[in-house]
């Protein structure tokens, strides 16, 4: 057994419908040696679904036919600089209807390319866009704390008003001002 099949099995975040296309797509990469390649051009599409409420209606959306979603990603692609591996990939996602597992392949892939460089992937959510400065501080405190390089995609969620969510394999921390909130409210309720 290959490594990037225990790599892609021994994941939670890698299982299912998104683990089986991403590792698919992550041994095509390997043998077109364009693993990293394949990992910007997901980034921006994973981006490009977070911030458009259109793209994320065509993805998930089931009353498209398969034939309008291979168009409408073909589209998408040639906007965002997809070619090659990737947008062969997302043709055939959009041909088997299997757009809705689209933003679950991209991050099963990110945790897919992560381990194989030896990195954890982890996910930050923060209120505004962080800085190169502040993502750099906090991959650092990450290496830390957790004794490896954690490769980071960021998410910008307002309604957490500030703080931030902070994913790392099976461990959440939450210090978003949002949930400080909540616990605070409920904290009163209990003494009233």
């Amino acid at each position: 057994m290959n490594e990037r099949r225990i790599v892609a099995t021994t994941d939670q975040t890698v299982s299912g419908v998104p683990g089986r296309y991403a590792g698919a797509l992550f041994e095509l990469a390997t043998e077109d040696k364009s693993t990293e390649e394949v990992a910007g051009q997901l980034k921006r599409l994973g981006a490009a679904i977070d911030q458009s409420e259109d793209l994320n209606r065509v993805v998930r959306s089931p009353v498209c036919s398969a034939g309008d979603q291979v168009v409408a990603m073909s589209s998408i692609a040639s906007e965002i600089g997809i070619s090659g591996t990737t947008l062969n990939f997302l043709k055939l996602v959009a041909k088997n209807r299997r757009l809705s597992a689209l933003p679950d392949i991209i991050k099963a892939y990110a945790t897919i390319h992560s381990l194989s460089k030896g990195e954890i992937a982890g996910e930050v959510t923060s209120a505004e866009q962080l800085s190169a400065d502040q993502l750099s501080d906090l991959k650092a405190a990450l290496k830390s704390s957790l004794g490896r390089d954690v490769a980071l995609t960021t998410r910008v969620d307002s309604s957490i008003l500030g703080g931030l969510i902070v994913k790392v394999g099976s461990r959440m921390m939450d210090n978003s001002l949002k949930t400080k909130l909540q616990t605070l409210k409920i904290a009163m309720k209990g003494t009233a």
